[in-house]
């Protein structure tokens, strides 16, 4: 990768990281407690895991290609959210009844900790050369996985995840 690629290619994830940034507090921002754990039936998410788990999922993999422990944990967020999961859960492998579980007593923690966690995407993806974005860090995969396409995936696994939110917003919204 050249480095008008690699510029393209940061401009173009920091612009992705960006929208997801943007959209966290939207999807909570005037929600009540009760509305923001609703689900539409017994086994879906609401929307407070879903961005909690977008957030923990970005924190955990960024966090990770950066070397670095998670702002979940470094920063103290764990504590603040104070949920009823061990604290290096991040909502893989959850089921509905850990779902259910999942409380928030200030739903402007949403956007504080992925406002954290966008800063240190950021940070990484600034910090990224040609070298950076090639190098291998699963090398179970056939192609290995290299931080560019990890990065991508953390980037669609979020978009994923708000759209989930936002769907599920608009649902709480036609019931009132």
């Amino acid at each position: 990768m050249d480095d008008a690629m690699t510029d393209t290619a940061r401009d173009l994830l920091l612009d992705g990281f960006g929208r997801i940034r943007d959209g966290v507090p939207e999807v909570v921002d005037g929600l009540s407690v009760d509305e923001l754990l609703w689900r539409p039936d017994a086994d879906a998410n609401h929307i407070a895991w879903l961005v909690w788990h977008l957030a923990r999922q970005q924190d955990d993999q960024v966090a990770h290609l950066a070397g670095e422990q998670s702002a979940w944990l470094d920063d103290g967020w764990v504590d603040r959210f104070g949920l009823p999961y061990p604290p290096d859960a991040h909502g893989w492998s959850m089921n509905s009844k850990d779902v259910g579980r999942f409380t928030v007593a200030d739903p402007g923690l949403f956007g504080d900790y992925h406002a954290a966690v966008h800063d240190r995407t950021a940070a990484l993806v600034q910090g990224l050369d040609a070298e950076g974005y090639d190098r291998v860090v699963d090398a179970h995969w056939d192609p290995p996985v290299t931080v560019a396409v990890r990065i991508v995936s953390v980037l669609d696994d979020a978009a994923k995840h708000l759209g989930q939110a936002e769907y599920v917003r608009g649902l709480v919204e036609r019931r009132r």
